[in-house]
Protein backbone atom coordinates (compact mmCIF):
# COMPACT_ATOMS: atom_id res chain seq x y z
CA UNK A 1 0.00 0.00 0.00
CA UNK A 2 1.53 3.39 -1.21
CA UNK A 3 1.22 6.52 1.32
CA UNK A 4 2.84 9.84 1.45
CA UNK A 5 4.80 11.67 3.91
CA UNK A 6 6.33 14.85 4.21
CA UNK A 7 9.78 14.88 2.60
CA UNK A 8 12.82 13.86 4.16
CA UNK A 9 16.25 15.80 3.27
CA UNK A 10 17.81 12.26 3.19
CA UNK A 11 15.45 11.27 0.54
CA UNK A 12 17.20 13.51 -2.26
CA UNK A 13 19.69 10.16 -3.15
CA UNK A 14 16.92 8.56 -4.23
CA UNK A 15 14.72 10.48 -5.74
CA UNK A 16 17.85 11.88 -8.13
CA UNK A 17 18.75 8.64 -9.02
CA UNK A 18 15.27 8.77 -11.21
CA UNK A 19 16.63 11.13 -13.55
CA UNK A 20 18.84 8.94 -15.79
CA UNK A 21 19.26 11.45 -18.90
CA UNK A 22 18.99 15.09 -19.08
CA UNK A 23 15.36 15.01 -21.77
CA UNK A 24 14.01 13.09 -18.40
CA UNK A 25 15.63 15.29 -16.19
CA UNK A 26 13.44 18.24 -17.86
CA UNK A 27 10.56 16.97 -18.87
CA UNK A 28 10.60 16.67 -14.51
CA UNK A 29 11.66 19.76 -13.97
CA UNK A 30 11.45 22.42 -16.57
CA UNK A 31 15.29 23.70 -15.69
CA UNK A 32 13.51 25.60 -12.33
CA UNK A 33 15.84 23.41 -10.01
CA UNK A 34 18.82 24.03 -12.44
CA UNK A 35 20.67 22.40 -15.12
CA UNK A 36 21.22 18.57 -15.58
CA UNK A 37 22.82 16.88 -13.51
CA UNK A 38 21.41 18.65 -10.21
CA UNK A 39 23.32 18.80 -6.87
CA UNK A 40 21.67 18.06 -3.93
CA UNK A 41 22.02 21.81 -2.64
CA UNK A 42 20.00 22.83 -5.48
CA UNK A 43 17.19 20.02 -5.22
CA UNK A 44 16.90 21.90 -1.37
CA UNK A 45 14.96 24.54 -3.18
CA UNK A 46 12.00 22.11 -3.03
CA UNK A 47 11.98 22.51 0.56
CA UNK A 48 10.72 25.61 0.31
CA UNK A 49 7.44 24.50 -1.03
CA UNK A 50 5.45 21.37 0.37
CA UNK A 51 7.32 18.67 -0.34
CA UNK A 52 5.86 14.85 -0.32
CA UNK A 53 7.46 11.63 -0.72
CA UNK A 54 5.02 8.52 -1.76
CA UNK A 55 6.50 5.29 -0.06
CA UNK A 56 5.47 1.23 0.09
CA UNK A 57 7.12 -1.59 1.95
CA UNK A 58 9.80 -1.64 -0.72
CA UNK A 59 10.62 1.77 0.21
CA UNK A 60 10.97 5.12 -1.19
CA UNK A 61 8.23 5.24 -5.16
CA UNK A 62 7.25 8.72 -5.63
CA UNK A 63 7.79 12.65 -4.73
CA UNK A 64 5.90 15.89 -5.78
CA UNK A 65 5.25 19.73 -4.08
CA UNK A 66 2.63 21.62 -3.85
CA UNK A 67 2.00 25.47 -3.94
CA UNK A 68 -0.08 28.13 -3.60
CA UNK A 69 0.17 29.73 -6.81
CA UNK A 70 -1.16 33.12 -6.11
CA UNK A 71 -2.76 35.18 -3.08
CA UNK A 72 -5.58 33.16 -2.60
CA UNK A 73 -6.48 29.90 -0.50
CA UNK A 74 -8.25 28.19 -3.16
CA UNK A 75 -5.69 26.49 -5.58
CA UNK A 76 -3.16 24.18 -5.20
CA UNK A 77 -0.52 23.68 -7.56
CA UNK A 78 1.48 20.15 -8.15
CA UNK A 79 4.63 20.33 -9.25
CA UNK A 80 8.28 18.02 -9.64
CA UNK A 81 5.98 14.94 -10.19
CA UNK A 82 7.84 11.90 -10.28
CA UNK A 83 7.89 8.27 -9.43
CA UNK A 84 10.76 5.42 -9.20
CA UNK A 85 11.02 4.10 -13.22
CA UNK A 86 10.85 0.94 -11.95
CA UNK A 87 7.60 1.52 -10.53
CA UNK A 88 6.13 3.37 -13.36
CA UNK A 89 2.76 1.77 -15.52
CA UNK A 90 2.18 -0.02 -12.32
CA UNK A 91 -0.55 2.23 -10.78
CA UNK A 92 1.78 3.79 -8.19
CA UNK A 93 1.59 7.26 -9.78
CA UNK A 94 -1.94 7.20 -10.17
CA UNK A 95 -2.39 6.28 -5.96
CA UNK A 96 0.36 8.78 -5.09
CA UNK A 97 -1.99 11.71 -7.04
CA UNK A 98 -4.74 10.76 -5.57
CA UNK A 99 -3.37 11.01 -2.22
CA UNK A 100 -1.69 13.70 -2.61
CA UNK A 101 -5.16 15.20 -3.81
CA UNK A 102 -6.88 14.27 -0.61
CA UNK A 103 -4.61 16.25 0.70
CA UNK A 104 -5.71 19.31 -1.26
CA UNK A 105 -9.02 19.15 -0.73
CA UNK A 106 -9.76 17.54 2.35
CA UNK A 107 -6.87 18.35 4.34
CA UNK A 108 -6.19 21.75 2.77
CA UNK A 109 -9.40 22.61 1.56
CA UNK A 110 -8.70 24.42 -1.87
CA UNK A 111 -11.25 24.27 -4.35
CA UNK A 112 -9.06 23.20 -7.25
CA UNK A 113 -6.13 21.74 -8.03
CA UNK A 114 -3.86 22.26 -11.24
CA UNK A 115 -0.42 21.11 -12.36
CA UNK A 116 1.53 21.56 -16.02
CA UNK A 117 2.99 19.14 -17.95
CA UNK A 118 4.90 18.95 -20.60
CA UNK A 119 3.12 18.00 -24.18
CA UNK A 120 5.88 15.26 -25.46
CA UNK A 121 5.49 13.68 -21.72
CA UNK A 122 2.61 11.60 -22.73
CA UNK A 123 2.93 9.27 -20.29
CA UNK A 124 2.99 11.52 -17.41
CA UNK A 125 -0.20 13.45 -19.29
CA UNK A 126 -2.31 10.33 -19.39
CA UNK A 127 -1.62 9.46 -15.58
CA UNK A 128 -2.93 12.79 -14.66
CA UNK A 129 -6.09 12.15 -17.07
CA UNK A 130 -6.63 9.38 -15.55
CA UNK A 131 -6.68 10.56 -12.19
CA UNK A 132 -9.54 13.12 -13.30
CA UNK A 133 -7.09 15.80 -14.02
CA UNK A 134 -8.75 17.89 -17.12
CA UNK A 135 -7.52 20.01 -19.63
CA UNK A 136 -7.43 23.51 -19.43
CA UNK A 137 -7.18 26.70 -22.40
CA UNK A 138 -5.13 29.35 -21.26
CA UNK A 139 -5.11 32.96 -22.93
CA UNK A 140 -1.19 31.76 -23.67
CA UNK A 141 0.63 28.67 -23.82
CA UNK A 142 3.01 28.42 -21.39
CA UNK A 143 6.50 27.24 -23.76
CA UNK A 144 10.48 26.36 -22.91
CA UNK A 145 13.10 26.47 -24.37
CA UNK A 146 14.77 23.12 -23.42
CA UNK A 147 17.86 21.13 -25.59
CA UNK A 148 17.67 23.24 -28.15
CA UNK A 149 13.89 22.84 -28.95
CA UNK A 150 10.52 24.63 -27.46
CA UNK A 151 8.60 22.33 -25.12
CA UNK A 152 5.12 23.47 -24.90
CA UNK A 153 3.11 22.78 -21.72
CA UNK A 154 -0.77 21.72 -20.76
CA UNK A 155 -2.28 23.07 -18.42
CA UNK A 156 -4.54 20.76 -16.47
CA UNK A 157 -7.14 21.12 -13.63
CA UNK A 158 -9.09 19.30 -11.08
CA UNK A 159 -12.07 21.28 -9.24
CA UNK A 160 -12.93 19.86 -5.68
CA UNK A 161 -16.07 17.66 -6.20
Amino acid sequence: MIRIRPYKASDVNTILSWCQNEKAFYQWTAGILGNYPITQKEFCFVESLMPFTAFDETGIVGFFTLRNPDESLDELRFGFVIVNPHKRGKGYGKAMLRLGLKFVFETYGAKKASLGVFENNLPAYYCYKAVGFNDTVLDKTETYCVLGEEWKCRELIMENR
